[in-house]
């Protein structure tokens, strides 16, 4: 069980910083011998598991992964996962819970759960959230893999309400602002009277690939209201990111 855990902690020192690694890095970072880190890479390669670049003979994860993932969807679907911490969420907040992962072009809402008070905004599951037009997305892109943020800030950006942000330099603030606090903040970008706070899920590697939001009436937030919020959604979306099989990048903080 040793080597198994050698093995395991060898593919723990692939992140966003590190996607593909040479086999002496691997050996000091791990500080196990280059011969023993060189025998785990073979056999790793062999299921999958990691592959090596045939011109630099640097090493990054495998295509395996991808397999062992869908495999865990298919036994521990999101839903599930989502599901209590989307519900806590909103009871500890007072006000609606949802989670949306990356599909196509936009987010795709995958849960939600409604404030119980009379005046509440609702969601419908499986919602479109586009990317430069909602807390979702804009702590999604803020988040994301570089070459996905420019595609976005590349696009036509259509106004949704009065507030949505339609040029590049608009929403180029708004995601420095999120990437600097950890989190994005929206107000009636997407519909009126509604204000979104969100922030990132991240996947394997380090990047987002959706983002937990609780979504307020715009009359309700306060800036004790918003800091209930914040500091109630971040421990809620590192649990949902871990749950799902993703790593917290080093450099995400949370500033409120």
């Amino acid at each position: 069980m040793r080597t198994v855990e050698k093995a395991l902690r060898l593919l723990d020192l692939f992140d966003d910083q590190h996607p593909d690694l040479g086999l002496s890095e691997l050996a000091r970072l791990s500080g196990v011998d280059k011969a023993t880190v060189l025998r785990m890479l073979n056999d790793m390669a062999a299921t999958g598991l990691v592959e090596q670049d045939t011109q630099t003979r640097h090493w990054r994860l495998g295509a395996g992964l991808l397999r062992l993932a869908r495999l865990r969807e298919a036994a521990f679907p999101v839903s599930r996962v989502l599901t209590p911490i989307l519900e806590h969420l909103a009871q500890a907040t007072g006000e609606t819970a949802h989670a949306s992962l990356l599909a196509g072009r936009d987010l795709g809402t995958v849960g939600v759960a409604e404030s119980t008070r009379p005046t509440r905004v609702s969601l419908d599951p499986g919602l479109v959230l586009p990317l430069h037009a909602t807390a979702s997305g804009i702590a999604f892109t803020a988040f994301a893999r570089p070459d996905l943020r420019e595609q976005v800030l590349a696009r036509t950006l259509s106004g949704v309400t009065h507030a949505t942000p339609t040029s590049r330099a608009a929403l180029s603030d708004l995601i420095a602002q999120a990437q600097a606090r950890g989190y994005a903040l929206a107000d009636q970008t997407f519909e009126s009277e509604v204000y979104g706070v969100a922030m990132p899920l991240f996947g394997p590697d380090g990047h987002a690939v959706g983002a937990l939001a609780v979504a307020s009436p715009s009359s309700r937030i306060s800036d004790a209201h918003l800091k209930t919020i914040v500091t109630t959604l971040a421990p809620a979306a590192k649990e949902a990111t871990l749950a799902m099989g993703g790593r917290i990048p080093a450099t995400l903080k949370i500033v409120l």
